[in-house]
């Protein structure tokens, strides 16, 4: 409708915490993968950096919703939307909901964009991105944006995948590589059958396979993502090749090392005996008055005393359990789950900050 229609410049930065996610499209890309578009509840825009990520609430259950984290496949050159593309594993919970219930026009609450996986964060010269399966989204995401912003990148982009018709994007990659004269890429599969007409690279990533890909690998910053296991044999490899391994960046959910309870009680000036101070914790909305021991963090004293925080990754990394900080002071110890400026303005992640005296939480 014509009266939907506004100048970008007319339009504010998309955030959390007064906007809710729209689906517009979902979009089968494989028998066990979907890309779910989202435009914003409200006219806005989304102000991201390719590779970032997204946690969604999704209402799983009627008790209380599920919080799953997604990387963004979106580019943020076109900033009207993003989308993410989710695989449903065989114990999926959240991500089988969405492939069952997710619809068109349904909203869902979000926290993000976050994350430091990004070439903006590390950048380099030339670049190669090494992905298995789903975790082609980030490199997705900053190719797409190289391709609209600065195509003369130098990329050399490797996808793995189990068969030929799970290698995600492929045509689109192809598109890509015909358009931007520095994207090399490199497919490997583990198997294929006759109907495929699969010439290509099979079996795993190598040091074999490697140096075929990107002969100048050494020289290169490195993107990595995917299982575990892969990303593991990833950075095995690259050792072993002697590579700068400070040039080396992977996408981990994995959460931040907490400082020990001892170190807790000493920087808050407390005794670490069984007779230790406890610090008085007031959750303001709920009118509750609690006592957290030492070294322990708001989210774990919140869920002691029936206080409810949203909490996914609970690493210091997605952002979801972001609450305020009336009063008082905290140690927190975060992955990249929240921003210079939400700091400031006195939020804290409940999930890794951890009460240096009393203090009082809007929660």
């Amino acid at each position: 409708m014509a009266s939907s229609f506004h100048h970008f410049d007319e339009l504010h930065v998309w955030i959390d915490r007064q906007n809710m996610l729209e689906c517009t499209s979902a979009v089968m890309e494989t028998a066990d993968v979907m890309t779910f578009t989202f435009r914003p509840e409200k006219p806005a825009w989304f102000r991201y950096l390719p590779g970032q990520f997204v946690t969604l609430e999704l209402p799983v259950t009627d008790d209380e919703p599920v919080m799953r984290t997604y990387t963004l496949s979106s580019t943020p050159s076109r900033p009207l939307s993003i989308a993410v593309t989710v695989k449903a594993q065989a114990d999926s919970i959240g991500t089988r909901w969405m492939f069952d219930h997710l619809k068109p026009g349904m909203r869902l609450k979000a926290f993000g964009p976050l994350g430091d996986f990004s070439f903006v964060r590390h950048p380099g010269e030339k670049y190669l991105f090494i992905s298995a399966g789903s975790g082609v989204t980030p490199m997705m995401s900053m190719t797409r944006w190289m391709a609209d912003c600065i195509p003369e990148t130098d990329v050399t982009f490797i996808s793995c995948a189990r068969r030929p018709d799970d290698i995600l994007f492929r045509s689109e990659l192809e598109v890509l590589a015909r358009q931007m004269s520095g994207l090399n890429l490199g497919f490997v599969v583990e198997g294929h059958e006759a109907r495929h007409g699969w010439h290509g690279l099979r079996g795993r990533i190598d040091g074999a396979k490697l140096p075929l890909l990107a002969p100048d690998f050494l020289e290169r910053t490195v993107f990595c993502c995917g299982p575990e296991p892969f990303m593991r044999g990833v950075r095995e490899l690259l050792t072993a090749a002697g590579f700068d391994m400070s040039r080396y960046h992977e996408e981990s959910f994995q959460p931040a090392a907490a400082p020990a309870a001892e170190e807790i009680a000493v920087r808050a000036g407390v005794a670490t005996d069984a007779d230790a101070q406890v610090a008085k914790v007031v959750f303001t909305m709920s009118g509750k008055e609690i006592e957290a021991k030492p070294g322990q963090t708001i989210l774990q004293a919140a869920r002691a005393n029936g206080v409810r925080i949203g909490a996914a990754c609970e690493g210091g990394i997605c952002g979801t359990c972001r609450v305020m900080k009336v009063a008082g002071e905290v140690e927190m110890n975060h992955n990249g789950g929240i921003l210079d400026d939400e700091i400031d303005e006195g939020y804290i992640l409940a999930c890794c900050s951890r009460p240096l005296g009393d203090v009082q939480i809007e929660a």
